[in-house]
């Protein structure tokens, strides 16, 4: 049985790859194989090192002025690219090098409140101004825009007049945690 390696993509905590990292931790079918990260003080390093999965710091020249991750991705067999958390728009060539087998999700029902810029606080703040009565998650494909690609999977939940932009992340960041992890699942069972 070809064991899939996956490729997680962070810039911050990695409270999602850290899920991510927990449910695949005993399967012998999939693997997380590499952390890439654009922060070389990214919190999502630590939850790295504690599963034994190696790491990769990335500036903006390598990431953009060249194509030398896709050297790294191919070194480690990647069949998927997860973004969890990372903020940097994905180049075209990476892209290009693998067709809706990129995942990102988004802490908003998309296709609102997505797009450049849009991303952590800043959704949430966005949410509570305009006082809606639910968020929730939006898990996609990558294309060359940010929060444009295909949508795999939704889920929502109901917000409070009361509920502050903190109150709205926790109820989000609980959505995410639950349900991205399964959804990488299903996709790596397609491919």
């Amino acid at each position: 049985m070809k064991i899939k390696n996956i490729a997680i993509f962070a810039s911050g905590s990695g409270s999602n790859a850290r899920k991510i990292l927990e449910y695949f931790e005993d399967r012998s079918d999939i693997q997380v194989s590499i952390i890439i990260t654009n922060r070389k003080n990214a919190g999502v390093l630590s939850h790295a090192k504690e599963f034994d999965v190696p790491t990769l710091k990335i500036d903006r020249s390598y990431f953009y002025d060249n194509e030398c991750i896709l050297d790294v991705l191919k070194a480690e067999k990647i069949d998927l690219i997860v973004l969890a958390g990372f903020l940097w728009l994905v180049p075209a060539y990476l892209v290009a090098s693998y067709p809706n087998k990129i995942l990102n999700i988004h802490p908003a029902l998309l296709p609102k409140y997505g797009g450049k810029g849009m991303y952590g606080h800043h959704v949430h703040e966005a949410v509570k101004e305009n006082n809606e009565s639910e968020s929730g998650i939006t898990i996609h494909y990558v294309n060359e825009e940010f929060d444009e690609g295909g949508h795999i999977f939704q889920a929502s939940c109901e917000l409070s007049i009361d509920d502050s932009p903190q109150d709205i992340a926790s109820k989000v960041l609980e959505l995410e945690h639950n349900h991205y992890a399964e959804v990488i699942d299903r996709v790596l069972n397609e491919l």
